[in-house]
């Protein structure tokens, strides 16, 4: 435990310990990653804690007995699962004799969907969090802090705290007031339309596609799910980072803010994609099929999701990380970030100048990105 002017910071090893309605008062009830529900079904199903290279490690700011900011932290032993990609620089400081495993991800885990990371109530400045946190990775002994897909505000004040910060690229769909699929196809270029009608008529052929959230997720659905999971997990990664105790104990404790899009070929589904829904976005995250067809996953994953997002009135899909294909599909690129503290000076110094210099490309490749853009244009 470590004391900050009128703070204490304290480090949880499980979520429970600091309890659903204190988490609750600091993350608010929109982002569906940073509830209390969805961080505790990871560490309840399994998925993070012993043996898996992520230990919760949850920072808490308390004034007197109440907690007044948290961050969803873990130590890690390894760097997967995080799609912010600094592997050369544990093998540099390897090379250079240092340790670089344990380090603190202040994070959501396997999930690479931007949002707020310093979960601070009124009157709790970010300065404030990152100082614990810089405490905790001392006290700790790990190597570095590492908050990745934060907000934007955060960003900057870990900025103006000394922390390198670094930028991202993922391709979000902005909804437009759309009323229709149809009128969204109406507002892409008469080349990309063409396209997304052709993927859309073969990969419907003999297909049907619904969406099910809430009581409508049975225990069968989602055995289902679990072996679509797997097909893509050993085809990508050859591991599966969540458990199949997950994905019930989701969709039990997030009800109708799980939203899973199913193909069907007749009554047997073929295809799956979960998404999770917050007040005005819908976040894709894991799919798989059993069968290889043309164009499914572009269906499922995107203009299923579009599709709904404009009869539900979402403003926006961000459908995951990477992926220019997107773009022809209408997601549009979207800065992302992390922020980054590196106890070993060297390490530090190399790190700075190396995000700097990538900070210049991924600003001219989003511009260039941009300029491809599938929509008309006007004039």
């Amino acid at each position: 435990m470590t004391a900050l002017p009128s703070l204490t910071v304290k480090v949880y090893p499980r979520i429970a310990l600091i309890g659903q309605a204190a988490w609750a008062a600091c993350a608010g009830d929109d982002n569906p990653f940073l509830s209390y529900e969805f961080l505790s079904c990871l560490e309840e199903s399994g998925s993070v804690g012993e043996g898996t290279g992520w230990l919760a490690r949850h920072v808490a700011l308390l004034r007197g007995d109440e907690v007044v900011a948290v961050a969803p932290c873990y130590a890690k032993t390894h760097s997967y699962g995080e799609y912010v990609f600094d592997h050369a620089w544990a093998n540099a400081l390897t090379r250079a004799g240092g340790h670089y495993y344990p380090k603190l991800q202040v994070a959501v885990p396997f999930t690479p969907a931007p949002g707020a990371r310093l979960l601070c109530r009124a009157g709790v400045a970010y300065g404030e969090m990152l100082g614990a946190l810089e405490a905790v990775c001392a006290e700790l002994g790990t190597s570095s802090v590492h908050i990745t897909f934060c907000a934007e505000d955060e960003w900057l004040a870990a900025g103006e705290a000394g922390w390198l910060t670094r930028l991202g690229v993922q391709f979000h769909w902005d909804n437009q007031g759309y009323a229709s699929f149809d009128e969204f196809l109406a507002a892409l270029s008469s080349r990309k339309r063409k396209a997304v009608r052709k993927e859309r008529r073969e990969a419907q052929a003999g297909v049907r596609f619904e969406a099910r959230s809430g009581a409508a997720l049975t225990p069968e659905i989602w055995r289902h799910f679990y072996r679509f999971y797997l097909s893509t997990v050993e085809r990508k990664w050859g591991g599966a980072y969540l458990t199949p105790e997950f994905f019930p104990l989701l969709g039990e404790k997030l009800g109708e803010r799980v939203v899973l899009m199913l193909a069907w070929r007749g009554d047997r589904p073929i295809a799956g994609a979960l998404n999770l829904r917050s007040g005005d976005t819908l976040y894709g995250r894991n799919w798989g099929a059993d069968e290889d067809v043309p164009f499914l996953h572009f269906e499922l994953c995107y203009y299923q999701a579009i599709e709904y997002a404009i009869a539900h009135g979402l403003r926006r899909v961000e459908a995951g990380a990477q992926g220019e294909h997107k773009i022809s599909r209408g997601y549009l690129p979207a800065r992302t970030y992390s922020a980054h503290y590196i106890r070993h000076e060297g390490l530090c110094r190399a790190v700075g100048l190396y995000l700097e210099a990538e900070r210049g490309q991924i600003e001219q490749e989003m511009t260039l990105l941009a300029e491809d853009g599938p929509y008309r244009k006007e004039g």
